[in-house]
């Protein structure tokens, strides 16, 4: 858990390193949704963030932006923000820059997407996203230890790594690599976040329609045999998703209140004024 009631403040970038055709953020990473924010309001938005409430400044999808990023956070901070910071990323980064990352991040969010070459090449459109991955989140979770406080809903991290993988459907011995991989590198070291909530997209980002196993979702089968890899590699500490009953609805980032079912508080809105 990286928050409690008050909530995660998510700041969404435009743009990715990646190319995840089932994206579920895509009008941000790939369409290029989005405007021009200069450092000062980029350090208004923070401290807005905290005013609303917000119990750290979450950065979605940030790697391309890392050197105004870390100006950003510097200037908040200088303006009084107080809050954790949460880098949450595709994974996708080199060692060399995380200590520029280290100098304003408390809590790293990494995916773990895959550890097979060929699928990092078809999926993500990058083949040396394995070892490009597995060396960032290493070298994370040596800089950042495991800690938590207490709060009204039980207790939050304040430094560590959460590290995420999203079973994808018809490719379970991938995820089992995962988390064999976990298991070896990472126990006792970060958690690990669980997900389930593969969505089949209308059309790839090329058009198309999915075709094949990219048209479900993941099956009660496929959930169950992964739950059972966690017991036979003994994780323990992290977060499981429930197996959704249906395909979710994903959130439009061209309207305010983007996300279904008041999953979120929009406070900022690059589509209009902005303010709440």
């Amino acid at each position: 858990m990286i928050c409690g009631e008050g909530g995660s403040g998510a700041v969404f970038l435009s743009g990715c390193t990646l190319k995840c055709f089932f994206c579920q953020n895509y009008q941000i990473s790939a369409g290029g949704l989005g405007r021009t924010v200069e450092i000062p309001e980029f350090a208004d938005i923070c401290l807005m963030l905290q005013r609303k409430g917000a119990e750290n400044i979450n950065i979605v999808t940030g790697t391309h932006f890392i050197p105004s990023l870390a100006e950003g956070i510097k200037e908040s901070e200088k303006r009084g923000l107080r809050l954790p910071v949460v880098w949450n990323s595709s994974g996708y980064e080199r060692t060399d820059i995380l200590p520029l990352l280290n100098d304003f991040v408390d809590i790293y969010l990494p995916d773990l997407k895959t550890l097979d070459s060929s699928l990092g090449s078809a999926l993500f459109g990058v083949s040396d996203y394995p070892q490009t991955a597995a060396a960032a989140i290493r070298a994370m979770a040596a800089s950042r230890p495991l800690r938590r406080k207490e709060n009204p809903r039980g207790q939050a991290l304040v430094s560590g790594v959460i590290v995420r993988h999203l079973a994808l459907p018809g490719l379970t011995d991938d995820t089992r690599a995962v988390l064999a991989w976990f298991a070896e590198n990472l126990a006792g070291k970060a958690l690990l976040s669980l997900m389930f909530q593969y969505s089949p997209p209308a059309r790839t980002p090329g058009g198309r329609r999915p075709a094949g196993e990219w048209t479900r979702t993941i099956t009660a089968a496929e959930y169950e045999r992964i739950l059972a890899m966690l017991d036979e590699f003994g994780i323990e500490d992290g977060f499981v998703q429930d197996l959704p009953e249906a395909a979710g609805s994903l959130p439009d980032f061209s309207r305010k209140d983007a996300f279904p079912g008041g999953l979120a508080r929009p406070l900022w809105f690059c589509g209009g004024s902005g303010r709440e």
